[in-house]
C-alpha cells in the first residue's frame, strides 16, 4: 500500500544521553559493527552502518549519543536495544566481545535466561539475544524494547504515529516492524512500575521528505501525544511524550 503524503512519521534513530558521548558512540559502533560520526556542531556522535549516514533518508534506524550533564541512575532504562545472534556460538562469542570493549555485566532481575543482560559503559542496559528465527533478518539490532503499562495501547499509538506495520499486539506484548519487512523490531512489554526519572534513551521521528514537520506533530497530538519542555529552548526539533510517559523527539529534515 503506498504511503499517505503527511500521515506517518518514522523512527530514524535511537537516542542515547550520556557523559562521553564519543566513548559511547564509539562503543555502540563497534558493538554493532558500525561507524561513528561526530555530529556537525562536534557535540553528538551518530552511529550507523559503514559508508556514512543518509540523510534525511537513513537507510538503517541508527544511535545518536548526546551530552548531558549528569550520569546514569541505578534506575533501569525504561528503554533499550536487543542484539541479534546468529547462533549459540554467536552470542558466547558477541557477548565476549562485548564485555572486551567495555561492556559490564547487569542485573535487572533476569534470573535464569537464554539471552545475556548486559550495561554499556555507562550503565545503559541493553540484552545479547539467543538465536530466534524472527531475528534472523533484522541486521545487528534485533528489537528497540519499550516498558510500559499497556503494550495494546502503545501499538495503536505508534502504529498511528509511524509508517511501520503492527505484527502481534497482546495484553502482555506487542511488535511493530517497517512496512518494508527491514531493520529492528519495535516491541512493547508490559512492565510493573511507573516512571520515576527523565528517560535516559528514546527515539527520535523523522518526517518523509515533502512532509510537514508541525502538521505532523499536531496529528500526534491529536492521537494522544503530550508536549515535553526539558529546557530544550529554540530548537528545530519537537520533545512530546507518547500516552505511557516515554518522551520521543519528532525530528526536522534539515
Amino acid at each position: 500500500m503506498p504511503r499517505i503524503a503527511g500521515m506517518a512519521l518514522r523512527p530514524a534513530q535511537v537516542n542515547i544521553k550520556a557523559l562521553d558521548h564519543a566513548t559511547v558512540g564509539q562503543f555502540w559502533a563497534e558493538a554493532l559493527g558500525w561507524s561513528a560520526y561526530r555530529g556537525g556542531s562536534g557535540l553528538t556522535t551518530y552511529v550507523g552502518p559503514v559508508g556514512g549516514l543518509v540523510w534525511p533518508d537513513p537507510v538503517a534506524v541508527g544511535i545518536n549519543v548526546v551530552p548531558v550533564p549528569g550520569a546514569k541512575t541505578a534506575t533501569k532504562n525504561r528503554v533499550h536495544l536487543d542484539l541479534a545472534s546468529t547462533s549459540a556460538a554467536h552470542q558466547t562469542e558477541l557477548v565476549a566481545r562485548l564485555r572486551t570493549l567495555g561492556a559490564t555485566p547487569a542485573d535487572v532481575g533476569q534470573r535464569d535466561v537464554p539471552w545475556t543482560v548486559l550495561a554499556d559503559p555507562e550503565g545503559n542496559e541493553f540484552c545479547v539475544l539467543e538465536p530466534r528465527e524472527i531475528y534472523r533478518d533484522t541486521g545487528p539490532i534485533a528489537a528497540v524494547v519499550v516498558d510500559c503499562a499497556d503494550p495494546r495501547t502503545m501499538a495503536h499509538f505508534w502504529g498511528e504515529a509511524t509508517d511501520w506495520i503492527r505484527h502481534e499486539v497482546t495484553d502482555e506484548y506487542a511488535a511493530l516492524r517497517s512496512a518494508e519487512g527491514v531493520g529492528p523490531y519495535l516491541e512493547f512489554l508490559r512492565t510493573p512500575g511507573e516512571k520515576t526519572a527523565p528517560d535516559r534513551v528514546h527515539l527520535d521521528l523523522l518526517p518523509y521528505p515533502g512532509d510537514d514537520q508541525a502538521a505532523e506533530v499536531a496529528r500526534l497530538r491529536a492521537l494522544g501525544a503530550t508536549d515535553l519542555d526539558i529546557g530544550q529552548g529554540d530548537v528545530p526539533w519537537t520533545c512530546l511524550t507518547d500516552p505511557d510517559g516515554h518522551e520521543f523527539c519528532v525530528l526536522a529534515l534539515s
